[in-house]
């Protein structure tokens, strides 16, 4: 048995899966024939190594044996292992342990995307990280400030743009991400909060996520050429900060800072899909506060991987400020704030707009003054709590500008 297993193995290595952008967008006929608990099996499932298992690609029926198709069922550990925050979770209740061997039990980590989507899709849906939204939120907010901004005094922003630019964010934080995977890979599987992610682990090819690339690119060509001609030109040439990001790390300790013009575009591009153009004196503050912004929580964010970054050899800001982080991200804050100020004076918003803009800086302040640099856990909780600092920006941006 243990020698048939084994020839079954290299025979499935043998075989790779079609390569193609349909494999994206069908499901595997053979996702039927999964088990639906692999971890219960008389076959010990349990032991077998993710990064071997991770090397099969997209399921497909390639196999007539039912043995086979067993071995493909195992692709669901790989899944679960990939949507847990540590990289760890496995289903079934059980957690890999660092230096391998059996597995223990434990809490079980699932999301949406295993509940709802079919097998085939789902290392698709994990490498634009659908299951992690905030980071599509933090794209989303300076978009969503600038068009709220541009409205005519008294009213509404247009809601067609503000959905047009929503989807847009779920589809440029996506591609970005893709990017990022197909660029870092053989970093991201020295990394524990990264190593599980679907090209890191070999569960997609980096042909698969190429192709997965072309189609989000695709997809967000259609929203852009809705948009007037000064605003396509604009959107086009952020191109060229998302696909040099990912290379930023490798070149400089500031890599947060070259995120921050990146993330932050939307705050030139929302202004100029309404008003065709650029008024720098309220849009450059604007853009310039969101590049602080990031530099706050991102490098939050990078105090995670401070000590994995150091044995890869890249860099960041959390490397760079070391102790003195504190002290640098409240000097960032500060300057988030004067210019969000800076911007709703001269876009001459109301005065409802600052009220909400101390609620902001006083929501920021804390996450400054509370964060545990050491901590894991705290950093991440803080990045996510950004959500709500871009939300309470956009409310005094929305009542400023209805009662100007």
């Amino acid at each position: 048995m243990v020698m048939w297993l084994s020839l079954s193995v290299r025979r499935l290595r043998l075989r790779p899966s079609p390569i193609s952008v349909l494999s994206i967008l069908s499901a595997s006929p053979s996702s039927s024939s999964h088990r639906q608990n692999p971890s219960s099996d008389d076959d010990n499932f349990e032991n077998s190594r993710l990064t071997t298992l991770g090397t099969l690609g997209a399921p497909t029926p390639l196999f007539t044996s039912r043995r086979a198709l067993d071995l493909l069922s195992c692709y669901k550990l790989s899944l679960a292992s990939i949507s847990s925050s540590s990289g760890t979770v496995e289903s079934g209740g059980s957690q890999r342990p660092e230096g391998g061997g059996k597995t223990q039990p434990t809490k079980s980590s699932s999301c949406w995307i295993q509940t709802f989507l079919p097998e085939s899709v789902q290392p698709y849906a994990l490498l634009a990280r659908l299951d992690k939204p905030i980071g599509t939120w933090l794209l989303a907010w300076p978009c969503m400030w600038s068009i709220t901004m541009a409205a005519p005094a008294g009213e509404l922003p247009d809601l067609k743009m503000l959905a047009l630019f929503g989807s847009g964010a779920v589809l440029l934080r996506g591609a970005g991400c893709t990017i990022n995977d197909l660029l870092d890979r053989d970093i991201d599987i020295k990394v524990e909060r990264t190593k599980s992610r679907p090209v890191a682990s070999g569960i997609l090819t980096p042909f698969q996520g190429l192709g997965f690339l072309g189609l989000q690119l695709l997809l967000g060509l259609g929203i852009l050429l809705q948009l007037n001609n000064y605003s396509r030109i604009l959107g086009a040439s952020s191109l060229l900060l998302v696909f040099s990001y990912p290379l930023m790390k490798r070149l400089t300790f500031w890599p947060q800072a070259y995120l921050g013009l990146t993330f932050n575009w939307g705050a030139l591009l929302g202004w100029a899909a309404i008003k065709e153009g650029l008024d720098v004196t309220i849009v450059l503050p604007l853009y310039c506060s969101g590049v602080c912004w990031t530099l706050v929580y991102d490098t939050i964010y990078a105090h995670q991987d401070k000590e994995d970054d150091l044995k890869v050899g890249v860099k960041s800001t959390a490397l760079r400020f070391g102790s003195s982080t504190k002290g640098w991200i409240s000097g960032f804050g500060a300057a988030c704030i004067t210019c969000l100020a800076v911007s709703g004076y001269n876009a001459e918003l109301a005065l409802p707009y600052y009220p909400f803009l101390v609620a902001a800086a006083t929501q920021l302040g804390w996450q400054i003054l509370t964060v545990d640099i050491s901590n894991r856990e705290d950093c991440n909780n803080k990045f996510v709590s950004n959500k709500w600092f871009g939300a309470l920006v956009y409310s005094g941006i929305l009542f400023g500008r209805l009662v100007s």
